[in-house]
């Protein structure tokens, strides 16, 4: 049994974004209200944390300090779209999430067209990065309305991907089917200053039955004939990438990320892919802080079967359990199986609501409801300590 000196507590408080409700730096200020409501001489330390996905850049920024900068680039279909990325106060790391540039919330559903869709874009915006000073990028890939194995990204930084007759291939998926040459002779020099940290969180190679194709074509628009044709014209891409850069990324795993674009970018800009979460908290340092903590509270929106697979709380709770550290999560609901991130190292989950509401509702009073939670839970730890 854990034996605290409750008022002489340190507790990190980690949460990810309630999404849709409430930004992981205002849940854990809410967290943090119901802590101090209990213990008011506790050491809260907040470090709001994400996966890599949604709500990465601003998190991050919140946590490590920085800018936001809004540029406008080529957005998936080729018309100029206004994006953001993030410009941390080292000077020298850039968060980019390529949703803002290539992604399905740019588009209308009868818009998504995965043989025309491109990631053009998300290399303008690294060019920008680059114009203003920064090397090391962290770039999350989800949510993307692409299939081009990253070719517009490479076509942006000056990579000519050339067809037959010598001439520059049209951008979009489709058109990979044309590739005949890579040459990277005139490739941005910066990029062989600068380190590429890739959020991946899944394993999918480029081609085949379980590839970026066949498995994430249909939510961007491909019916079952665009699906042979994308992953027919991107096992061509995988293998004009071997012979020319002897890069091989056909089956790697990680590749068919972002229709391709993991692939892409290990072959194009030597990145590391690695799971969101892992990223994050290597940012932040979030194994340092651990030092002489007596308990972390994380949280998200909806903790269910599909939590343990990668999910920032997690990410946190593994990490505070290499530290023999109790970890307690707060969710908005808890779903099918949500039981299961006890075995990942979560040791009691709680619902913040306190009495039948919609979800509006919920998402409304969403700061109340995690201060209120948060202060019912450490009482509760309080009577525990005087068992």
């Amino acid at each position: 049994m854990v034996k605290w000196d409750t008022h002489d507590m340190k507790i990190i408080i980690a949460p990810q974004a309630f999404k849709g409700s409430i930004s992981a730096m205002n849940a854990a200020k809410a967290i943090e209200q119901g802590v101090k409501a209990v213990l008011p001489d506790a050491t809260t330390i907040l470090i709001p944390i994400a996966d890599g996905g949604d709500g990465t850049l601003e998190t991050l920024i919140d946590v490590m300090g920085g800018d936001v900068i809004t540029e406008k680039v080529t957005g998936p279909l080729g018309s100029k779209v206004k994006a953001n990325w993030g410009a941390l106060s080292d000077q020298k790391t850039a968060i980019v999430e390529m949703a803002s540039t290539s992604g399905l919330t740019l588009l209308k559903p009868n818009e998504l067209d995965p043989y025309k869709a491109t990631t053009y874009g998300l290399g303008e915006i690294i060019c920008k990065a680059l114009d203003k000073g920064y090397r090391e990028f962290i770039v999350g890939i989800g949510g993307s309305a692409t299939n081009d194995g990253g070719a517009g990204l490479a076509q942006a930084l000056g990579i000519k991907l050339l067809n037959s007759n010598g001439k520059n291939i049209e951008l979009g998926g489709f058109n990979l089917k044309h590739l005949d040459t890579i040459d990277i002779s005139r490739i941005d020099p910066r990029i062989s200053e600068s380190k590429f940290h890739v959020a991946c969180d899944v394993s999918n190679p480029m081609c085949g039955p379980e590839g970026a194709s066949a498995v994430y074509g249909p939510q961007k628009g491909a019916s079952k004939e665009m699906v042979a044709v994308l992953d027919s014209a991107l096992q061509h891409f995988s293998h004009v990438v071997h012979r020319d850069l002897n890069k091989e990324i056909k089956h790697m795993p990680g590749a068919g990320a972002a229709g391709g674009l993991g692939g892409g970018m290990v072959a194009f800009l030597n990145a590391s892919l690695k799971k969101g979460i892992d990223i994050v908290l290597d940012t932040i340092d979030f194994d340092q802080k651990l030092e002489g903590t007596d308990l972390v509270i994380t949280g998200e929106g909806q903790m269910d079967f599909q939590t343990v697979f990668s999910k920032a709380p997690i990410g946190a709770a593994q990490a505070s359990k290499l530290r023999n550290i109790p970890v307690l999560s707060l969710s908005g609901s808890l779903g099918k199986d949500y039981g299961l991130v006890h075995d990942h190292g979560i040791d009691a989950v709680f619902s913040i609501l306190n009495s039948p509401m919609t979800l509006e509702e919920a998402s409304d009073k969403s700061h109340e409801l995690i201060t209120k939670a948060t202060e019912e839970i450490i009482r509760t730890l309080i009577v525990g300590t005087r068992l």
